[in-house]
């Protein structure tokens, strides 16, 4: 097989869809090449099957990367409002539930994925699939393709491969060694949007509690980041969004070789101050009482006796006993548990990778190469990555049609 197109897009994920898409709309004859079997398989999994496509809220703080300020002319071409019409137009009708997130009305993630390949084929886009690329390079204007297929030609490529987070749906970092076959930097991939691995013994006790917390993470004793919702406490760490929004900070730092550590606010809603008022009059009301019992409506039931050893306090402690010291003690636990980190869960764990192309070898204006005239990028495989939230695939649709348009403009 043979081909020779104005546009070729490499990878069928949400931003090569929207990619291919964007440039067939500019009347160019457009491929899509495909490694795996068939499209957009990471889409399905998103939302947890439900797929959070966008948020209401946008700005450069809810992406990361080298250079977060990178996204801001990517979406003015294509932002909020113009995902909801593209979206709209493709029949995925819009439903926002609170804070601001974004789901197909159908509730369905497969809804979005199939409306994109719907287009694809109204708009005679040619998608290959198992397409087995060997080699990328470019001969004076023209782009080949070497593939287990045949070979293919164009004036633009697009590049749409991915990072290396969930490597069954296809992001392997397969496409890695033909970007930097094209002298473009790549800064390290990690997992974000990912588990956190602790190293104390206790993470087996408090497995499967769930609660609203807020979660600080330091590198070498200075807080870098943190987070507050549900935080999920499991055997081996911590999970749950706030785990996850701050994940990407806390690789980074083991990577480079510095000391990582989270600490845990279980009543993130109320000052110490208040705390200690609170067991004050608990003291004063019932001094026989026990201070363990007069925990039962602060927090969840096992947390106790972990906070409880933590502070060096016996269980049998009576609130008569207690003064300013044991209360404090008990308190700095409550609002500031200690868990060291000594990793993350893998690439097939996480929603995303932080890492990728470093943008300042790109057009924050076209998505095209600084340095290869022609050649593009969009989506997870650039150096930007994004919050909880549906912002990963709104950095997907809008790299991925500013890249088409530019790329299909050539």
């Amino acid at each position: 097989m043979n081909g020779t197109y104005d546009v070729i897009v490499v990878g069928a994920g949400a931003s090569g869809m929207t990619a291919a898409i964007s440039a067939a709309r500019c009347g160019r004859r457009t491929a899509l090449l495909e490694h795996m079997e068939c499209a957009g398989k990471k889409i399905l999994s998103t939302g947890n099957g439900k797929c959070n496509f966008t948020n209401q809220v946008q700005g450069m703080e809810c992406y990361r990367g080298q250079d977060p300020a990178f996204v801001l002319p990517v979406l003015k071409q294509f932002g909020l409002d113009e995902t909801l019409d593209f979206f709209q137009e493709l029949g995925i009708w819009p439903r926002v539930k609170r804070g601001g997130y974004y789901y197909p009305a159908s509730g369905q993630a497969s809804s979005v994925r199939d409306a994109l390949l719907l287009e694809l084929l109204r708009l005679k886009v040619s998608v290959h699939y198992g397409i087995g690329i060997r080699s990328i390079h470019k001969q004076e204007d023209t782009f080949c393709f070497e593939t287990k297929q045949g070979c293919f030609h164009s004036k633009a490529c697009i590049i749409c491969t991915g990072g290396k987070a969930a490597k069954k749906t296809g992001s392997d970092g397969s496409g890695i060694p033909y970007i930097v076959g094209f002298g473009h930097k790549v800064s390290d991939f990690v997992p974000a949007l990912v588990q956190l691995q602790g190293k104390q013994s206790f993470l087996k006790e408090l497995a499967g509690i769930r609660a609203e917390a807020l979660l600080r993470l330091y590198a070498n004793c200075t807080m870098i980041s943190e987070d507050r919702g549900e935080l999920q406490l499991t055997e081996f760490g911590v999970s749950g969004i706030p785990a996850f929004q701050v994940s990407r900070y806390g690789v980074y730092a083991l990577l480079k070789g510095q000391t990582v550590h989270v600490t845990v606010d279980f009543a993130p809603d109320v000052e110490g101050e208040e705390l200690k008022e609170f067991l004050r009059r608990q003291k004063k009301r019932n001094p026989q009482g026990s201070l363990f019992d007069a925990l039962i409506g602060l927090w969840p039931g096992k947390l106790t006796p972990v906070l409880f050893r933590e502070a060096k306090l016996s269980e049998k402690i009576r609130l008569k006993q207690c003064g300013e010291e044991e209360f404090e003690a008990l308190l700095r636990q409550a609002k500031g548990l200690r868990i060291d980190i000594v990793g993350s869960k893998s690439f097939d764990a996480a929603q995303v990778c932080a890492g990728g192309v470093c943008t300042d070898q790109i057009n924050p204006h076209t998505m095209e190469s600084r340095l290869v005239p022609g050649l593009f990028f969009a989506g997870e495989v650039v150096d930007i990555d994004g919050m909880c939230g549906g912002y990963n695939l709104q950095w997907a649709w809008s790299s991925g049609w500013v890249a088409g348009q530019y790329g299909g403009s050539k």
